[in-house]
């Protein structure tokens, strides 16, 4: 297979209300061809769709979040309702507007699908179109594109049950075509270059479909996904009360130990901050009592261990 991809130049600013598949149309500088996958970043397409705003970011990035999947700071990972787990939930400032943010498609599929049906109408052939996003990985530095919408190609393929060279059955090879069509549009448009169109041509024609699953169809479901919660983030809504939308992350003792406490009837024990080392005694010297200062000191430790505080805490009688 010999691929070739191209960017789409001179396209200039987009504004609402913008007829994206005519005016990709317009600036090709040939003409598309039975197989091609037009490949959009998702910023075109919300911008065309009018979600730029000047609201505050983080009311949107609340609004646009699904759940928490970690914190750290200000630094907030999230699921949204599409489905999607990113950074800020994908909302961006880059190439807006001082002042302005943007957030994705709210239905990057139907976006490819409804971008797929006018270009296709508008040029007669057979095509493909993936919308894309700049994502981090998990284990993994820096950022590469992925598809958060496609229409007309199939995003995944499976290769289960298939012999290798060797005469090995795969179990569970399934390359996320389209993620990889993705990384290679982003390789030639660039992050500074205002190139938010591409062309892919030679991929196999058995890839296309009508009627092919979207991008959705790479989202992991919430059943099998090992890594639904970061590390810390996991230990904190354990000890707490399972929240996963809003969890807190503590800054100091007193907020540990309102998190310890969270949860789990603890009354009969008791906590004092004493030259920067958390103390927990029994109320009483009743077994109950002493169970459930043993309880809170533990549930201390192990937060604060999650959250990578250096802080003392010791069992007083």
């Amino acid at each position: 297979m010999t691929l070739s991809v191209w960017p789409v130049d001179g396209i200039g600013e987009i504004v609402p209300g913008d007829d994206l598949a005519a005016i990709i149309v317009e600036h090709l500088d040939e003409p598309l061809a039975d197989g091609d996958v037009v490949v959009v970043t998702s910023k075109v397409v919300s911008k065309a769709a009018g979600l730029a705003t000047t609201a505050d970011r983080d009311s949107l990035i609340e609004a646009e979040t699904d759940r928490v999947v970690a914190r750290r700071g200000q630094t907030r990972i999230v699921r949204t309702h599409a489905g999607l787990t990113l950074a800020a939930a994908g909302i961006d400032a880059s190439n807006l507007e001082a002042g302005s943010v943007i957030p994705l498609p709210p239905d990057p599929d139907q976006s490819a699908r409804d971008l797929l049906a006018h270009l296709q109408e508008l040029t007669g052939v057979r095509l493909g179109v993936i919308i894309t996003d700049t994502a981090g990985r998990a284990w993994r530095i820096g950022q590469t594109d992925i598809a958060i919408g496609a229409a007309g190609i199939r995003p995944v393929l499976s290769f289960e049950g298939v012999e290798d060279s060797y005469g090995n059955v795969l179990a569970v090879t399934a390359p996320a075509v389209a993620d990889e069509i993705a990384g290679a549009a982003d390789l030639v448009a660039g992050k500074l270059g205002g190139v938010p169109v591409v062309v892919v041509r030679g991929l196999p024609s058995e890839w296309f479909a009508i009627d092919a699953p979207g991008a959705s169809a790479l989202i992991r479901d919430e059943d099998g996904d090992m890594f639904g919660l970061g590390a810390r983030d996991a230990v904190l809504v354990a000890a707490g009360n399972g929240d996963t939308r809003g969890f807190p992350a503590p800054d100091d003792d007193h907020d540990l130990i309102a998190l310890a406490r969270e949860g789990v009837d603890l009354a009969l024990a008791d906590v004092e901050l004493v030259n920067g080392a958390i103390e927990v005694s029994a109320k009483s010297g009743s077994p109950e009592a002493h169970v459930a200062s043993g309880v809170l000191a533990e549930r201390l430790r192990i937060l604060s261990r999650a959250l990578g505080q250096e802080t003392t805490i010791a069992i007083v009688e």
